[in-house]
């Protein structure tokens, strides 16, 4: 028997697949980060920035 076509086939597909997620991904973080850098301008900050500041000025570290 002869799975060759069958074979050649699903590693096509998965390729694809593959491809495609990674396009996707790729193109998803381009997106979020125009967002980012658009709400920064709004003035939005993120609370993570602040808490190390905060901790920074006071002098306690945990």
């Amino acid at each position: 028997m002869n799975y060759f076509g069958f074979i050649v086939s699903a590693y096509g597909v998965s390729a694809l697949a593959l491809v495609g997620l990674a396009l996707w991904v790729f193109l998803d973080a381009k997106a979020q980060r125009r967002a980012l850098k658009a709400l920064e301008a709004r003035g939005v900050r993120r609370r993570s920035a602040g808490r190390g500041a905060a901790l920074e000025t006071t002098g306690t570290a945990q």
